[in-house]
């Protein structure tokens, strides 16, 4: 069965879930979940990975819970509000490019929840091994003034970009690099929000976000070839 759109009734459901925030409760409701949510989400894989591949032939669309799909419990050990607020009122999705840790590949993400849909390209935290891969791969003048020139056409069409971590220029970098700015960040990625109903028209939901992404590749071409310098 092709992906049609979420149902109207998810962004309710996913209030009810805000309000009624515990296991006992979502066990209860576990059907819905599995009809509005698990099951066309899976859809939604199939269908966003297929057109995906004709940006990027090697890309990883697998309809599985710890792959492109997410848990709905919180991870404890991440998050804080885990152990007062234990389900998600926000469902992601991730189509990656690589081998290693799936958020530690460059990707193309998605996430909707009760106020937004969220679609972005990239790398929402590095850690050691990429940060690492990173700041060696920016310390090249043509690779800084690259990616310079990836994010600001994007800021140009429209796109938002995560902000940078840090305030100091870590060991090597100096304000009388071009672009040193770069060197800042501890996560690379661009971003869009749209109206989450957006997702209950399927065929309008993948159109809006095939174009997106692939206005963003660059940007994901870069930070793949740059992890792939880590190897």
């Amino acid at each position: 069965m092709g992906f049609n759109g979420f149902s109207k009734e998810v962004i309710p459901f996913l209030k009810e879930i805000r309000d009624n925030n515990n296991k006992e409760w979502f066990l209860t409701q576990k059907s819905r979940y599995e009809q509005l949510i698990l099951e066309p989400s899976r859809d939604f894989v199939e269908e966003m990975g297929e057109h995906l591949m004709a940006i990027e032939p090697t890309i990883n669309a697998i309809p599985k819970i710890n792959a492109s799909l997410f848990r709905i419990y919180k991870d404890i050990r991440r998050n804080k509000t885990a152990l007062s607020d234990p389900i998600k009122t926000r469902i992601g999705y991730i189509f990656w490019q690589g081998e290693g840790k799936r958020l530690q590949c460059s990707s193309f993400y998605m996430h909707y929840g009760i106020e937004e849909l969220f679609v972005a390209v990239g790398i929402r935290w590095f850690e050691k091994e990429i940060q690492d891969a990173y700041r060696e791969y920016i310390k090249d003048d043509e690779h800084r003034a690259e990616l310079a020139a990836i994010l600001k056409d994007l800021q140009e069409k429209g796109y938002k970009l995560l902000e940078p971590s840090m305030k100091r220029f870590p060991k090597g970098f100096t304000s009388a690099m071009p672009h040193a700015e770069l060197s800042l960040y501890k996560e690379m990625a661009a971003y869009k929000i749209y109206d989450p109903h957006l997702i209950e028209d399927g065929d309008r939901l993948i159109d809006t976000l095939f174009k997106d992404y692939e206005t963003m590749a660059p940007l994901h071409r870069w930070l793949y070839e740059m992890s792939l310098s880590s190897k």
